[in-house]
């Protein structure tokens, strides 16, 4: 079986680079060399074998070789095509190794053995692979290129999985008489990864470089690769991918099953999550179809009037969304609050809100005008539109100052009046909870309105308080209720007396120190100043008041400072309050004890006194209270 090809000069000899005039004398000697040769022909003839390697020794040094022959050979064809090798190698004794491959075998000495499991470790590196193309072209190349690339690909893969690393097949072509032969070999002393990688490499090469070429050639040091149109192996010499490519398959398979799993499952969560969002969004509009006296708004309509919820008519922000100024189609104003459903808790919070105070009507109260939701993401409150704003701009934001004494006394006066109608005079008690400066919104002529009741609750009227967890802000809540969470109205009226406090000295209920980061507690403060009767310092320096204001403002904080009293018992009730107010008087027979606040960093109780010790030490039978309590 002729090659066809005269390969002598293709790998004609790897020459070494010269060691030393003793290695070049070892290698040219003929006793050395007729031994490796005689020993590689030996095993190759006398075991019947294809592959062989063996080890001379000449003056205390070895010299290694190795060859091996296709597998399609016959043992005499295969010791014929070593002995043309051996031939060629002989003349190659200026260097200490050499190379040469012929169609049907290759032969390799050198004098080292790393070579045997790892076939690129040369001494001068050069171990390029070579591709040798024939001169003819196939009549259809379309479908040959076709028929050769699915042919080696699968050669490609079976060789490394094959017995001794060697494959061969055909392939016929369609609509001609015309039958591809292909084999591929590794050299059998290297791994199934590294003859994968040869044969990667040998596939690539013929493929790019000789197709549509009838015939070539892949010539490495660790693998060699031929196809051809015409017959250089026996039919019956083919061997069936089935079984070789079975676990390749198989592996395939297992991988497409896993992803087309894993796809599926995907898909599975996909729909239930949307599933899940259509039920939560139709549970939410039957929820929300309940709400009596509250209109509903469509979407689109509100999404009109805001500007599509633009940053220009942001009102305000807070945990769970933004406030919105919205100009209806009729051109009402109105304030849109826009809460994201993906915050836990807002959901309740917008239904207790909208059941709370859609049938609520009081001209201290906010007015809820309706309701407005969007699939799962978005609910929304339309609510009364107020000019002017929160009341805490106009006392430490940007308004600070702009509030005369009368002005400040009318939003006392209302913010009264409405908490007296929330847990006096509606069939059930509604306790606000969060009531603080900057949930009074003032209208155009500042009358205060109480806004966001997302945290109110009904108490009920056979029950004294309610037992609930804490919720809120510090600074402005009752220490019962931050403490031990005991809920009542009185929590109300002490935030109130909180409230009254800012109005009234333009100051937050709680304060950094610039100099000391430490915090400032306006209630401490106050009440330091009353116990010495001095308590008109803590009227705002913007106020230009007469001595008739001083006076009223002077009551005004004993009237803040009774709502902050403790135990809660004590404090008076809204109405109670509003009488005060509306009467001007003083607080009679009254008497005030160190109120209690909560210190926000470290959520203790702290009841405090500025008096002189001596007066202090008499009355440390009613001082216990004095000490501070751990949250």
């Amino acid at each position: 079986m002729s090659s066809g090809f005269d390969l002598s000069t293709l790998f004609e000899s790897k020459e070494k680079k010269k060691v030393s005039s003793v290695l070049t004398s070892k290698f040219s000697a003929p006793a050395i060399i007729f031994r490796w040769r005689m020993n590689s022909r030996n095993n190759l003839r006398g075991r019947r074998v294809l592959y062989a390697r063996s080890q001379a020794l000449g003056a205390g040094d070895s010299v290694f070789a190795a060859a091996q022959c296709r597998n399609y050979l016959t043992v005499d064809q295969c010791v014929a095509c070593f002995d043309a090798s051996v031939s060629k190698l002989v003349n190659c004794t200026s260097g200490n190794g050499a190379y040469v491959t012929f169609d049907n075998c290759f032969v390799r000495y050198e004098d080292f053995a790393d070579f045997y499991n790892d076939p690129y470790v040369t001494e001068d590196g050069n171990n390029t692979p070579r591709v040798l193309c024939g001169t003819q072209s196939a009549s259809r190349p379309t479908v040959f290129n076709q028929a050769v690339d699915e042919l080696l690909l699968d050669i490609k893969n079976a060789t490394p999985k094959a017995s001794n690393l060697y494959f061969a097949s055909t392939r016929k072509i369609t609509g001609e008489n015309v039958t591809v032969y292909a084999t591929a070999q590794c050299a059998e002393s290297i791994n199934q990864d590294v003859c994968q990688n040869c044969m990667n490499k040998a596939y690539d090469r013929l493929t790019k470089d000789c197709l549509p070429s009838t015939e070539a050639r892949f010539f490495d040091m660790g693998c060699f690769a031929r196809y051809s149109n015409t017959s250089f192996f026996n039919d019956n010499q083919t061997m069936d991918f089935t079984n070789v490519l079975k676990g390749h398959s198989s592996k395939a398979a297992i991988i497409a099953a896993a992803i087309a799993g894993v796809v599926l499952i995907i898909l599975v969560l996909v729909l239930w999550s949307l599933y899940r969002s259509w039920k939560k969004s139709k549970k939410t509009e039957q929820d929300t179809t309940n709400f009596e006296g509250a209109v509903h708004y469509n979407y689109k309509d509100l999404q009109r009037a805001t500007d599509n919820f633009s940053q220009e008519n942001i009102l305000g922000k807070g945990g769970f969304g933004e406030v919105f100024k919205g100009v209806l189609d009729d051109n009402n104003v109105v304030a849109v609050k826009k809460l994201h459903v993906q915050h836990g808790g807002v959901k309740g919070e917008f239904e207790n809100e909208v059941k709370l105070i859609s049938n609520i009507h009081h001209r201290n109260l906010l007015r809820l005008l309706g309701w407005s939701i969007e699939g799962s993401d978005y609910l929304i409150l339309v609510l009364e539109y107020m000019p002017n704003g929160s009341l805490d701009r106009f006392l430490w934001g940007s308004k600070r100052g702009t509030l005369n004494w009368n002005q400040r006394y009318e939003i006392i006066f209302g913010i009264a009046r409405g908490l007296a109608h929330l847990h006096e005079e509606l069939h059930i008690k509604i306790l606000h909870r969060d009531i603080k400066s900057s949930n009074i919104l003032l209208s155009d002529d500042f009358k205060p309105k109480i806004a966001d009741f997302g945290l109110a609750r009904f108490q009920p009227e056979d029950q004294s308080h309610v037992s609930t967890k804490f919720a809120g802000t510090l600074g402005y809540t009752a220490p019962e209720y931050a403490r031990n969470g005991v809920l009542s109205e009185k929590v109300d009226t002490y935030s109130f007396g909180i409230v009254i406090l800012e109005i009234v000295s333009g100051r937050r209920s709680t304060e950094v120190k610039s100099d000391s980061q430490s915090i400032d507690y306006l209630l401490e403060n106050t009440w330091k100043l009353y116990e010495k009767k001095t308590h008109i310092r803590v009227i705002d320096e913007t106020l230009n008041l007469n001595q008739h204001e001083q006076e009223h403002v002077m009551k005004i904080i004993e009237i803040a400072l009774l709502c902050t009293q403790s135990p809660a018992s004590i404090r008076p009730t809204m109405s109670e309050v509003v009488v005060m107010l509306q009467e001007r008087k003083s607080l009679g027979t009254r008497q005030l004890t160190r109120p209690t606040f909560v210190n926000n960093r470290e959520r203790r109780i702290y009841i405090r006194s500025s008096r002189p010790k001596d007066m202090q030490a008499t009355q440390q039978t009613q001082s216990k209270r004095e000490t501070t309590k751990e949250m």
